[in-house]
């Protein structure tokens, strides 16, 4: 995809499928209310148990049309081996100059995956590199730029989550993004006992919205962490009943 001058919000992740998992939803309410979205995949996917880099690729470019995405590409991270170094900070950061996203959505911090948690302490710790003006990325060059608010897709965590975002108009569509992902989705021998089933992909998706969503009083929804301590101008706009 042709790389925008600028995005509102950029997801990241170690794997292909894993922003249409945890926030594909939220990337399709954004767009929805304007604002410019992207995406960036650590790894190519070379050491899946199913499919290969170039399914991956091509799955992966079919979703972001489905998310409605402005920009999508992939570092070239080791599949399987995701490792928080200097080299990949700066890798992570030069494209942070490039998109110069006001929100960056990372993965939990806490998981069963490696490539998962380390790649949220990876992302944090880019944002950081991001900013400092004497630090030299690679290719060309960008100024400096830290984002202003990183976020935590917490969707496989046992945590209470900060917030939720309502995703009930875009259900069904998150869905269709990540059965984009034939090579893992579809039905076949390969990882049996770790794939959700294809004909239940549908319900726990579903069922996992719809628990978070209930948290809030909507139908279908998505969690997000965040660090810090949010600020209320004026309590009496607080949504979210509380009896």
């Amino acid at each position: 995809m042709p790389s925008p001058t600028q995005l509102d919000i950029l997801a990241i992740a170690a794997h292909r499928d894993d922003v249409e998992q945890t926030c594909g939803g939220t990337l399709l309410a954004m767009h929805a209310r304007g604002w410019t979205t992207g995406i960036l995949d650590l790894t190519q996917g070379e050491s899946g148990t199913r499919g290969t880099a170039a399914d991956r690729e091509a799955e992966a470019t079919a979703a972001a049309r489905i998310l409605n995405v402005a920009h999508r590409e992939a570092l070239d991270l080791p599949d399987g081996n995701v490792e928080n170094t200097l080299l990949n900070r700066l890798k992570l950061a030069a494209v942070l100059r490039r998109l110069r996203p006001r929100v960056v959505i990372l993965p939990y911090w806490q998981g069963r995956h490696p490539d998962h948690y380390t790649s949220a302490t990876l992302g944090y710790e880019a944002c950081f590199v991001s900013g400092l003006a004497k630090v030299i990325t690679p290719g060309d060059p960008a100024p400096p730029h830290r984002p202003y608010k990183i976020l935590y897709a917490s969707l496989y965590a046992d945590v209470r989550p900060t917030f939720v975002v309502d995703i009930t108009p875009f259900a069904e569509q998150r869905l269709q993004s990540l059965l984009a992902y034939r090579s893992q989705y579809g039905t076949q021998p390969e990882g049996t006992g770790l794939f959700v089933p294809e004909d239940e992909i549908r319900e726990r998706t579903f069922a996992t919205a719809r628990h978070y969503g209930l948290l809030a009083g909507v139908r279908y929804a998505e969690p997000f962490v965040q660090k810090e301590v949010s600020l209320v101008d004026d309590v009496m706009l607080l949504s979210v009943p509380s009896i």
